[in-house]
């Protein structure tokens, strides 16, 4: 298991809004970084452990826990011309973007802002800290245990 931080602004899809889907699981779609898009298509797998985290707000944080039930698979909004993430070079021959299934787990206890966590010498490593824009990013098992005791959630088993 792989452990991952997926940011999302919450105006377009927010941990409630996945909570709320049916069987708690959606689509991780739209991802047009080709970073990113490497890790959807090659690296992340069922079973992984997503952090999901709000972006764009005043007050930036990780607000929930979530799984990826389904592998990397094309994206299908890419080649969708009346999609927010439609990519006329995209074709079934060549899918060039790629998602994944997510599910809802469970919130953290309090939401742990960008702000503790770049005033956590613990964390200085992760790519969030280091101003990555990266919506997708790996991180390490010794930081998702660190964010879990911060966010007051003492295990993510369910």
């Amino acid at each position: 298991m792989a452990f991952w931080l997926f940011k999302t602004e919450p105006g377009c899809f927010s941990f409630d809004d996945l909570k709320n889907r049916p069987q708690m699981t959606e689509a991780w779609d739209g991802v047009r970084n080709f970073q990113a898009r490497n890790f959807l298509r090659d690296t992340i797998a069922v079973a992984d452990r997503l952090l999901f985290y709000h972006s764009n707000i005043p007050e930036p944080a990780v607000v929930g826990l979530a799984e990826v039930v389904r592998a990397g698979y094309p994206d299908t909004t890419a080649r969708d011309p009346a999609a927010g993430h439609f990519d006329p070079k995209a074709s079934l021959s060549n899918p060039i973007w790629y998602m994944v299934d997510v599910r809802y787990l469970k919130p953290l206890q309090h939401p742990v802002t960008l702000e503790s966590i770049k005033n956590n010498p613990l964390l200085a490593g992760m790519p969030l800290v280091k101003r990555s824009r990266l919506s997708i990013q790996p991180v390490s098992e010794v930081e998702w245990q660190i964010i879990l005791t911060m966010g007051g959630v003492a295990s993510d088993a369910q």
